[in-house]
């Protein structure tokens, strides 16, 4: 594909446009400007966000120019959320936020030679202005009854909460932003969410009003799963980028674990796999569907991505040793420790008997069914059989002493832990 907006479109990454004949003109006469903004609400970028470091992944390689924007200033103010306000976070925080995230984009882009991304900050310029430089020469191009419609806006305004007004000027910090990037950069594309569209066309309005040009926006989908709810969720819990919130073992099983129906548009939105590529892995999903070759694949590819080739390989030989044959001894302590706490398990001090152990990671139900298990020669620990029922675990069955593997048949594992 030699037009990058056909291959943001085959990938499944655009949902809206301004003007896409426009657009793609821009993009094909190009090189153009263009960014992207993170607010720091979280010390970490979760899978959300993972969406737009693709897109601006891809048309970097396309030759274009791309900021990355993390909002030490609407950090602050936080984006409104249709249900109720959201907690200010202290200004210390906010700006140690946008240093992790500052540092967290940088494997995603090329940040040296001829075509650098750069990143900024949006305090450099919000912070030095007073509130009546901000009326008087940004607020007076936004229209009340503009803003009120917004789709988050509305909702608030509908609901009990209501809506504050720091939360109701977030349109106008981001909206500035634009302005400013397309004035010292000469940057004409913004690119986010779809659910960030009332707060991208602020920005294209006020540069239409304040300089009386037209300038573009490009929205990514929402992903969802064949049934039609959100990804970016595991167990629960946000899939984030930090390794220290969502591990690296984490997240490789979080992409192998992804369901048939959407392992396809998966590694089309996600990763770098040509069409010929996606449509044999596609094949392998309909002929061969136990291998998980696609979604193996899929993992591999997003967590080298994220976490770096050595720790793909860490995680695929930690997955080895926990589910085919290889040997827990091998791993290094962060591996496992990070690998088993994604078991089912129990705390089991030293000197448990392996009885009451079994009962108690709740891989049997009774001793009676431990026994049975010991019996059929059915209980491992570390990948060693044991076959007697009188065996206590001492200082050495935990590695590094700190967790036992304990395996009842082939499938069922669970993680001893002394802490």
């Amino acid at each position: 594909m030699t037009d990058i907006l056909d291959e943001l479109q085959w990938r499944g990454l655009v949902s809206q446009t301004t003007d896409e004949a426009a657009l793609r003109a821009a993009l094909a006469e190009g090189p153009i400007t263009l960014y992207c903004g993170f607010d720091p609400t979280a010390p970490s970028l979760h899978f959300g966000n993972l969406v737009q470091l693709i897109v601006l992944r891809h048309l970097q390689r396309a030759g274009h120019r791309v900021i990355c924007l993390v909002g030490g200033s609407t950090g602050l103010i936080g984006d409104p959320r249709p249900s109720a306000e959201r907690v200010l976070k202290t200004k210390e925080q906010t700006a140690e936020w946008v240093t992790r995230i500052q540092d967290q984009v940088r494997p995603f882009l090329q940040f040296e030679g001829a075509n650098a991304a750069i990143t900024v900050n949006n305090l450099d310029w919000t912070g030095p202005m007073s509130a009546l430089d901000f009326l008087r020469d940004v607020g007076k191009y936004f229209r009340v009854n503009q803003m009120i419609r917004k789709d988050a806006v509305a909702a608030r305004l509908n609901s009990d909460e209501g809506i504050s007004y720091t939360e109701f000027s977030y349109q106008i910090l981001q909206g500035l932003d634009f302005l400013q990037l397309f004035r010292e950069y000469g940057c004409t594309l913004q690119t986010g969410g779809q659910d960030q569209w009332g707060n991208l066309t602020a920005g294209s309005d006020l540069i239409h009003r304040a300089e009386g040009e037209s300038v573009h926006l490009l929205t990514t989908p929402l992903i969802t799963d064949a049934h039609g709810n959100k990804f970016g969720k595991s167990e629960g819990n946000a899939v984030w980028l930090d390794a220290q919130m969502t591990s690296a073992y984490a997240f490789y099983q979080y992409w192998v674990n992804v369901e048939d129906a959407s392992v396809a548009h998966l590694l089309k939105v996600f990763t770098d796999r040509t069409p010929e590529e996606v449509a044999e892995l596609e094949r392998l999903v309909a002929d061969e569907p136990w291998r998980r070759a696609a979604q193996r694949t899929l993992a591999a590819d997003m967590t080298t991505l994220v976490h770096g080739e050595a720790a793909t390989a860490a995680v695929q030989t930690a997955s080895e040793a926990l589910f085919g044959k290889g040997d827990v001894r091998t791993l290094d302590e962060q591996t496992l420790v990070d690998a088993t706490s994604e078991l089912p398990g129990a705390q089991v001090p030293v000197g448990t008997g392996l009885l009451d152990a079994l009962v108690a990671t709740g891989l049997v139900e009774s001793k009676k069914a431990a026994r049975r298990a010991i019996g059929d020669g059915a209980v491992s620990i570390n990948g060693d059989k044991v076959g007697d029922e009188a065996h206590v675990l001492g200082p050495g069955d935990y590695l590094y002493g700190r967790v036992a593997v304990v395996r009842r048949g082939r499938k069922n594992l669970a993680a001893a832990r002394l802490n």
